[in-house]
């Protein structure tokens, strides 16, 4: 194994301050992939694969990209809920990686609502 230079250690914390960022701060845009058992077997991996990509690709800094477990909506994952500040969440279903990018670009950066692929909106949760 080769030794590390200190340019390697700068690229290592910057790509993990990025995923922490993702993961746990503030942004404009919460995006949760659910990967209950049900969501991995139906494809839910790749869908938060090619969110990552299109974060990285865009250089996009104000979306949190989050994991759950189930939804309870077994046979129409994979799901993914996406909740802009201010908003109700929306939750999308049957995903692919084709609907994940329209998904990205029109909803989570434009703020319009893909209706054909979107399940519900709003939160099961009290207000």
């Amino acid at each position: 194994m080769p030794k590390l230079k200190p340019e390697d250690l700068e690229k290592i914390t910057e790509k993990v301050k990025r995923t922490m960022f993702l993961r746990e701060g503030v942004g404009r845009t919460k995006v949760t992939v659910h990967m209950g058992t049900c969501g991995i077997s139906a494809g839910a991996r790749k869908i938060m694969s090619t969110l990552l990509s299109l974060v990285e690709k865009e250089s996009v800094k104000d979306v949190i990209l989050t994991t759950s477990g189930c939804a309870g909506l077994c046979s129409r994952e994979p799901m993914v809920t996406v909740e802009l500040k201010g908003k109700a969440p929306v939750k999308y279903v049957d995903l692919t990686e084709e609907k994940i990018r329209k998904i990205f670009y029109e909803h989570v950066l434009g703020g319009k609502i893909v209706t054909e692929y979107a399940l519900a909106i709003g939160s099961e949760r009290e207000p």
